[in-house]
């Protein structure tokens, strides 16, 4: 089962980085392979928001969408992703965001996915590696545009 982990310092504080993670809507702007983002429920659960979302992904001429429940714990800064349905068997995704200091902190990404179909995994699977592989760079970069580049 492909699994891809990550943990990088970024120069942003650790909540202003949760809150971009957070904001699933503005996904399709610069998420790679993301092509559409629609939350279909946002409800409180005790004392994390929770968002049921459909997240259409795009490669030339493949595009499959899937559904998946994103829990959001702003107390302790993580976010959790659980699939719901689409084309994967299995999926999952967490986001940690540590403080170093005030405007730097350490982003754990963790994704570990299983398409339903085999074909489509041998058709998908080298691109979902490389588009993983680019998440962690396309936040930060999406964090310098947002909250601007920090210096040290």
């Amino acid at each position: 089962m492909p699994e891809f982990t990550t943990t990088r310092r970024v120069r942003h504080n650790a909540s202003d980085m949760f809150d971009l993670v957070a904001n699933v809507e503005a996904y399709p702007q610069f998420v790679p392979l993301c092509e559409r983002l629609v939350v279909r429920a946002r409800r409180e659960i005790e004392g994390k928001e929770v968002l049921i979302a459909d997240m259409t992904v795009a490669y030339k001429l493949i595009r499959e969408t899937f559904r998946s429940r994103a829990t959001l714990d702003r107390a302790n800064l993580q976010i959790l992703v659980e699939y719901l349905d689409g084309p994967f068997s299995r999926m999952e995704n967490r986001w940690e965001f540590h403080p170093v200091q005030d405007w730097l902190c350490e982003v754990k990404f963790y994704i570990s996915y299983e398409f339903k179909s085999r074909m489509l995994g041998m058709l998908m699977g080298a691109m979902f590696d490389t588009a993983f592989r680019r998440f962690a760079t396309a936040f930060e970069r999406r964090a310098d545009a947002v909250y601007g580049r920090k210096t040290a």
